[in-house]
């Protein structure tokens, strides 16, 4: 009975060791179970979306950079391709053995080498640094045979910027060049971040900086296959890129070349406009610099002898240079005179060579006959003593609101960055600039110099232009316009850049006629009459000669016992025809002394090439370019027969 009562109580206790292995194997299945559900059902497409990026990858697809063109069609920017070698420092170890050992498989040069430490510099470790640009097939077949050996440096395809002319108009066309740290946290955080994966070049300068949306286009992207280490097997799938919009402006490159070879190795900046639309005829600023440097990562030997240059070459003199206009001023100040009602064309002034006031005497040496003066006499002869007795009847203030509205001393608006506003004076301008009080004060004395571009008077040769081309115009104001159309690259159709409104200035047709006048009389028997004798054409004009420097009080300028960059500076306004004018400019050459020896000759064949189709020929070139010119030597060339390119040669990349 005791043997059976144990038997029953070991099957009991067995079974209900059966039961809980059991309850227990079936919670283990039914947590496997629950397991396969989650994965195979709740996060199926998550996981089979990091399976596929096991074995796929995103590549960027980098698109062709829209070119440049001028208004006639030539290709002022352009692209090629061609194969770098790039090294990652992060992953390629120590980084001057690797240079070593890299220097006998393909040609690196000190400046390579200079080039790489510089933009090591505004790179981060990850991103690969280019060593070498533009290899040969021959050095990237060496190249790959020996790889294995250079862990973190690989060769990519990359399309590089061309500007084929090289110096010529680079400041209008800028340049590109390698994003640095600044620019990246600012794509960073914009909605243009995705449009520039794989991107590592950028506009910096000019329209290629301005118009850098445009230029830029959208980027594409490709799925390809890769293999364990990360090699590309096969493509998978692809989105094109969009390459970016032609973007066409206004000036005339032969005319831009004509300019820049008059300067010669002179310095100085010309604006020339078409008074009727705004749009820019020429935009020159010597001395220049060959934009091809920037496109790879300019190296510090080149950086240094541009940015430190006693020149300034990298300096757009005519977007960001100041100066005094000098006598250019003169005939707006007629302007207001006649506007305000201070003076009638027929007030008469003594010019007795000098003007006194305050007990200090002023000057006027551009005047050699002297005598009485009425307003276009003293225009046509440059009279001093007749503006300075002006300025002192208007008062700053008044001078401050009637040159305003015409441009002085304000942003013109023009479609390129960086341009700057120069300081157009009033007693309130001078409240704010000036900290200590005995500074704030506007004294008498400080106006008479302002009525001839003289004084506190610091404009740039584009305000000055625009004013030109205002009164030219009849007093109707356009904004100055670099980029006068986009053409689509896929489509191919071309769309003009609309003009802002123009707008009129109120003044009045008699008061303009007559300033109109009385430039065409500075050509015809003024200070201009030598430069442009015998011109095809009847053309308004105004000589000027602006200070470098402050001569002392009792100090006479003497140019041959001064240093070349405290000579005056020689200053030329015009426009052209002077009946129905269609070009008008400003032109300085720095320190070149009177504005009628050296200004005036180069806006002549300015006028020569634009209405005439003329283009001067090489003697007369020269003696432009030296200074030692007034009307054309010899006869000039037909402009369309001038050969194209130049004969210098086209740059070309690869």
């Amino acid at each position: 009975m005791t043997e059976l009562r144990n038997v029953e109580r070991d099957l009991a206790r067995f079974r209900t060791r059966v039961l809980v292995i059991s309850i227990l194997v079936l919670c283990c299945f039914s947590l496997l179970i629950a397991r396969l559900v989650y994965l195979q059902v709740i996060r199926h497409d998550d996981l089979l979306a990091q399976a596929e990026s096991n074995r796929t990858s995103i590549v960027p697809i980098v698109p062709n950079r829209g070119l440049i063109l001028d208004r006639n069609g030539i290709v002022l920017a352009s692209n090629y391709s061609a194969y770098t070698l790039e090294i990652t420092p992060s992953k390629s170890g120590a980084l001057e053995q690797t240079l070593e050992n890299l220097s006998k498989v393909v040609d690196i040069t000190p400046r390579d080498r200079r080039r790489f430490k510089k933009l090591m510099e505004e790179s981060k470790s990850f991103e690969s640094v280019p060593i070498r640009t533009r290899l040969t097939d021959t050095e990237v077949a060496r190249f790959a045979a020996q790889r294995f050996r250079f862990p973190g440096v690989e060769i990519k395809a990359r399309l590089f910027r061309n500007y084929p002319y090289g110096e010529l108009a680079s400041h209008v066309i800028g340049y590109i060049g390698r994003i640095n740290r600044s620019e990246k946290e600012k794509i960073d955080d914009s909605e243009d971040q995705a449009n520039y994966r794989g991107t590592e070049y950028i506009g910096k300068l000019g329209v290629e900086q301005s118009f850098e949306a445009q230029l830029h286009g959208l980027t594409g992207v490709e799925r390809v296959e890769t293999s364990a280490g990360g090699r590309a097997v096969r493509k998978l799938a692809s989105s094109p890129s969009t390459p970016g919009n032609v973007v066409v402006l206004s000036i005339d490159i032969k005319l831009q070349k004509l300019v820049e070879d008059m300067y010669g190795d002179r310095r100085g900046a010309l604006v020339a406009l078409d008074p009727k639309t705004g749009e820019v005829l020429s935009f020159v600023s010597k001395p220049t610099f060959d934009s091809n440097l920037f496109v790879e990562g300019i190296d510090q030997e080149n950086w240094q002898m541009l940015n430190e240059s006693i020149d300034k070459p990298l300096l757009n003199r005519a977007l960001r240079g100041t100066y005094p206009p000098g006598s250019t001023y003169k005939p707006f100040m007629a302007l207001a005179a006649l506007q305000t009602g201070t003076r009638t064309p027929g007030t008469l002034i003594n010019d007795p060579g000098f003007y006194m006031f305050g007990g200090h005497r002023f000057g006027s040496p551009e005047n050699e006959r002297g005598g009485v003066m009425d307003m276009r006499r003293a225009i046509v002869e440059s009279s001093n003593a007749y503006f300075y007795s002006l300025a002192n009847e208007l008062g700053v203030d008044t001078m401050h609101d009637f040159m305003k509205p015409l441009g002085f001393g304000q942003i013109t608006g023009i479609d390129i960055h960086g341009e700057v506003r120069g300081v157009l004076p009033s007693q309130a301008w001078k409240r704010n600039y000036y900290k200590r009080p005995e500074q704030k004060k506007w004294y008498a004395g400080e106006t008479i110099s302002l009525g001839i571009g003289q004084g506190y008077n610091s404009f740039t040769m584009l305000q000055l232009a625009q004013a030109t081309a205002t009164v030219a115009n009849n007093g109707v104001k356009h904004k100055p316009q670099l980029v006068i159309a986009t053409q689509d690259a896929v489509s191919r159709v071309r769309t003009a850049v609309p003009a802002e409104p123009a707008e009129n200035l109120g003044l009045k047709a008699e008061h303009v006629d007559v300033i109109r006048r009385a430039m065409v009389g500075v050509t015809q028997e003024g200070t201009s009459t030598r430069v442009f004798a015998g011109a095809g054409y009847l053309s308004g004009g105004k000589t000027g000669t602006a200070q470098a420097v402050s001569l002392g009080k009792n100090e006479k300028y003497n140019a041959s016992k001064m240093d070349e960059h405290q000579r005056d500076h020689s200053l030329y306004i015009a426009f052209a025809p002077a009946d129905d004018p269609k070009i008008a400019l400003a032109v300085i050459v720095e320190n070149a002394g009177f504005g009628s020896a050296s200004a005036a000759p180069i806006a002549r064949r300015v006028f020569d090439y634009v209405l005439l189709g003329q283009y001067p020929n090489e003697d007369d070139l020269a003696a432009v370019s030296k200074g030692q010119a007034g009307a054309p030597i010899g006869k000039p060339r037909i402009a369309a027969e001038i050969p194209w390119p130049p004969a210098s040669g086209r740059r070309q990349g690869g």
